[in-house]
């Protein structure tokens, strides 16, 4: 069972803090707390990076901090990475695979709806209202379409809304994938279809290359199953109160939810 936050030591060597979003740093109004915006100064004066780690469109993230200019961040749950604003790696779903995809959640007739996204944009079919409200939500670069199959290449994932059923139902009826991918329940309502490499831990860990960090001056938070992936690369882990049990197992801390701001009351403490 994973510790309570206050038991976590103070004055640790932290070079690295990287947290998920949804459920993790944002508030129940999707919000960064404005508590937060002080911790980033401090932390930046101390040469420690902050990274969101999310799986929502790098352009989403890059406006939810873009009073802070440029960031290091890793978007579409691992699927492009970026050091200060540059891009340092990226993986795309090969054209076939994006096609699949598209003809099944077809095949649903309204039950699922699909984001195709890329670098620059993602692009969207469904004129489903409920839908194209979430769409929106988790990628503020959206573009309406007439058809996706017209879009294949260079999508780095494909974010599946399950408008009328479960995010396991619809991982079910997504499946088999493509050779050489696979999908990944985000949320309670989404899922998304990456390269089968694809992880947050290997954003993480390619970071951590770059800035010269090791595990040990890592700390990650999360709440999904797709943080399971780099709570393994970090030694310092903590798990919101409103976690997923297996996250909550995973992790060494556990953490006040995001309703309560917990990531900022645990770097508080980390901080000193």
């Amino acid at each position: 069972m994973a510790a309570v936050w206050r038991e976590a030591p103070r004055g640790l060597d932290i070079r690295l803090v990287v947290a998920d979003m949804d459920g993790t740093l944002l508030d129940s109004d999707g919000s960064i707390p404005d508590a937060f915006w002080p911790l980033l100064e401090r932390m930046h004066d101390a040469g420690i990076a902050f990274v969101p780690a999310s799986g929502r469109q790098l352009a989403t993230l890059e406006h939810l901090f873009e009073r802070a200019g440029r960031l290091s961040s890793i978007a579409e749950n691992g699927a492009i990475v970026t050091r200060d604003g540059e891009v340092i790696g990226s993986t795309t779903v090969d054209a076939d695979a994006v096609r699949q995809i598209v003809h099944r959640v077809r095949e649903t007739e309204g039950q699922l709806g699909l984001v195709v996204s890329r670098r620059e944009i993602a692009s969207i079919e469904s004129r489903d209202a409920v839908f194209v409200e979430q769409a929106h939500k988790y990628h503020v670069a959206l573009e309406s379409v007439t058809d996706l199959l017209e879009h294949t290449d260079d999508v780095l994932k494909l974010a599946v809304h399950a408008t009328g059923t479960s995010s396991h139902e619809a991982a079910r009826r997504l499946e088999p994938v493509h050779d050489g991918h696979r999908i990944t329940i985000g949320s309670p309502h989404w899922v998304d279809v990456t390269r089968d490499t694809v992880d947050k831990r290997l954003g993480v860990e390619a970071l951590q290359r770059e800035l010269d960090v090791t595990p040990a001056q890592t700390v990650v938070f999360g709440d999904y199953l797709n943080d399971l992936g780099m709570l393994a690369d970090a030694e310092w882990t903590f798990a919101m109160d409103n976690a997923h049990p297996e996250v909550r197992s995973a992790a060494r801390y556990r953490a006040p939810s995001n309703v309560e701001h917990g990531v900022v009351q645990v770097l508080e403490r980390l901080l000193g």
